[in-house]
């Protein structure tokens, strides 16, 4: 059994915890109930909140509000991942969070309580306001409108998103497919980059660090998907 799950790091660098070999050995049965324990959703949720807190919610000279999430290959999930950190963040702050550029059909079957905001806005409605969905609480979807943007347009799309919602994060193409994506990093905060724990190759992610580096995209850090934690399958069912 293999679970997909998220950890936070730098280019493939998972955060782990290791045990001094100086330590007590645990008993057997002792390990084999923190195993059944384990929960990978629930990793999963945890390492996504780190990096919430570290990303949006540290104290920092320079505030992050508004941040893009683009991936070294395009078969990547960015709009999970994105609605994943949506959620984490508005759980954190009660401000205002908008996810960019993910499809409502993706956020369908996402945790939400997904309906139409024209009727709750208020005295709040703007053209923004009016053109996204609020997914739940102070969660908002915005659809995306930089793929048909040139460049004055979007940046004053990302303007308008920056200031009507507190934090925004934005769904990016996959960064060595599209400029596109530089340009919007560029506007924004910084970006995180995700990479694959199946399917990158540390010299392609090095690649795309050093090219956005080169076009002065703040990186923020970098995302390891798609971890997996192999146990065989007779000790899973002996939990």
């Amino acid at each position: 059994m293999r679970d997909a799950v998220m950890s936070t790091g730098w280019l493939g660098m998972a955060v782990e915890r290791t045990v001094p070999t100086t330590d007590r050995a645990e008993p057997a049965t002792t390990k084999l109930q923190s195993i059944s324990c384990w929960n990978p959703e629930t990793f999963a949720r945890e390492q996504i909140r780190r990096l919430v807190r570290q990303v949006f919610l540290a104290s920092t000279p320079r505030a992050i509000r508004q941040v893009v999430f683009s991936a070294v290959e395009a078969e990547a999930d960015i709009g999970t991942i994105s609605l994943r950190v949506g959620e984490a963040l508005a759980i954190e702050t009660p401000a205002d969070v908008a996810v960019v550029g993910v499809s409502q059909e993706r956020a369908t079957g996402f945790d939400t309580c997904l309906h139409d905001s024209r009727n709750d806005v208020g005295d709040r409605s703007t053209a923004l306001r009016r053109m996204a969905t609020r997914l739940k609480g102070n969660l908002w979807l915005v659809p995306d409108r930089i793929a048909r943007a040139n460049s004055t347009s979007l940046h004053t799309f990302l303007r308008d998103v920056r200031q009507e919602f507190q934090y925004s994060i934005l769904q990016g193409q996959a960064a060595g497919e599209s400029s596109v994506t530089a340009e919007i990093a560029q506007a924004a905060d910084g970006l995180i980059l995700v990479v694959s724990a199946k399917r990158t190759r540390r010299a392609a992610a090095l690649k795309i660090k050093q090219m956005l580096e080169q076009a002065e995209v703040h990186i923020l850090g970098a995302v390891l998907s798609d971890r997996e934690f192999p146990i065989p399958e007779s000790i899973y069912r002996r939990l």
